[in-house]
């Protein structure tokens, strides 16, 4: 495995450890159940995997929808203030 797909399962684990996990569960039922010829097994984890991400879609579409756009903040006063003079070096 790269670099690059190693950074973003370390990144879905860190961001959302529930619904990584209940992917990771589903995907190793869905495994142990295609190659052992366990069918309840693989219909099991292939739900919970289709489920967990049905609930994380539907999850960021709510945020997105619920989020209001922001005011852009604004860190320094406005230009109606006098300008800072600038700095001299002086030698002493």
């Amino acid at each position: 495995m790269n670099a690059a797909w190693y950074r973003a399962i370390k990144s879905a684990y860190r961001k959302e450890p529930i619904y990584s996990i209940l992917f990771t569960i589903g995907a190793v039922d869905a495994a142990i159940g295609g190659t052992g010829e366990r069918w309840g097994l693989l219909s099991f984890g292939v739900s919970l995997v289709v489920l967990t991400l049905m609930v994380r879609w539907w999850q960021a579409q709510n945020r997105q929808l619920e989020q209001p756009p922001l005011a852009p903040q604004r860190y320094l006063p406005p230009q109606s203030q006098p300008q800072i003079p600038p700095l001299s070096l002086r030698n002493k």
